[in-house]
């Protein structure tokens, strides 16, 4: 009950914030001309949005990280939370808001990429080695300062229980750097129509906040409930015709949030299948790269990310978002039922 409470009220608080911010941040964007520039790569039909504001990730980044550390700072002083054997919320606290303190940074990566492509108009922001750079850099520290105060020495996975890492924590930990930075890539790449990033990480943060609610993990909960609504607060304003895009600065806060729920809950397992939409996003690039290469110019989609593939296919962008959104919503529920039965 404690952590239902608490749960809601920050996702009512990070919807309330992010819509809110949308109205006053909306027309400064476009006063500072900070719009987006639509790249000839694209599906042609897509010039019609240029211009259309960036950088509106900035809303539902200010919702979460007021919302949710305000709503566990409340339960941590207020709240009576059940503590079974091994768990500790001091701990959980500080293990979500270390996570927390990641996302951010990827975020400020995305703003560095966008303020560099709408200001200094440089198209493409930041270059692939210096994005890498980064985005390894905190995901290394990320990793090392979970291993350090979080979970180290073991991890968990339904139906086998906890797993000690033991002599292979270090491969462990690469193996988890390399998919943090994965995912962060895939989310960016997701993003390409309108409301179709921010609907399916909607629809993630409700599968981590039911799962991490059975797990007894009221911190998680709460962070998830908090992306679930900062999500949906910016829909308001990027649902088709979007008013504005959420920009690197929103899709890479976005990875780092998806991965650092999963890791949080010290199950990181359940972020291949909540995260399956955007990795199949990736894979449809990778893909069409590699036959290009390969077969001298043919193509194995008519375009990618796989999205655009859909748009060419004469998908509308609400039904694409309708399709993936649901496919993210029944993956999500799969993924809460096997953690469910998968308890031990």
């Amino acid at each position: 009950m404690e952590t239902g409470f608490w749960s809601v009220g920050a996702a009512v608080l990070s919807f309330v914030i992010s819509a809110v911010v949308g109205k006053i941040l909306i027309p400064i964007l476009h006063k500072l001309k900070y719009g987006q520039t639509i790249l000839d790569i694209g599906p042609s039909w897509h010039k019609n949005k240029q211009g259309t504001p960036t950088m509106g990730g900035i809303m539902f980044i200010i919702a979460i990280i007021i919302s949710a550390p305000l709503a566990i700072l409340f339960l941590n002083l207020f709240g009576k939370v059940y503590e079974p054997t091994g768990y500790s919320l001091k701990k959980e606290t500080f293990c979500v808001l270390i996570g927390l303190g990641m996302a951010l940074l990827y975020g400020v990566v995305g703003f560095l990429d966008d303020y560099i492509k709408v200001v200094k108009k440089r198209n493409l922001g930041l270059t692939a080695s210096q994005k890498l750079v980064f985005q390894f850099s905190i995901a290394i520290a990320y990793v090392v300062l979970n291993a350090i105060f979080g979970y180290g020495s073991k991890t968990y996975i339904p139906f086998y229980g906890s797993v000690e890492l033991g002599q292979f924590a270090i491969i462990y930990h690469i193996i988890s750097v390399i998919v943090i930075v994965g995912i962060v890539n895939a989310v960016n790449l997701a993003d390409g129509i309108d409301g179709l990033v921010g609907s399916e990480t909607f629809f993630a943060g409700l599968a981590y906040m039911i799962i991490a609610s059975m797990m007894t993990m009221p911190c998680s909960t709460i962070l998830s409930a908090a992306l679930a609504g900062g999500c949906l607060g910016f829909l308001l304003w990027n649902f088709h015709p979007a008013k504005v895009f959420m920009g690197d600065t929103g899709s890479l806060f976005l990875g780092g949030m998806v991965c650092v729920l999963a890791f949080g809950m010290n199950m990181p397992i359940i972020l291949i299948p909540i995260s399956l939409v955007y990795i199949l996003e990736m894979f449809s690039v990778i893909l069409q790269v590699t036959y290009f290469k390969l077969t001298h110019g043919k193509r194995l989609f008519k375009m990618s990310p796989i999205h655009h593939h859909f748009e060419k296919c004469g998908w509308s962008e609400v039904k694409i978002v309708m399709v993936f959104s649901t496919f993210t919503a029944v993956v999500g529920a799969l993924t809460a039922l096997w953690v469910l039965f998968g308890l031990k």
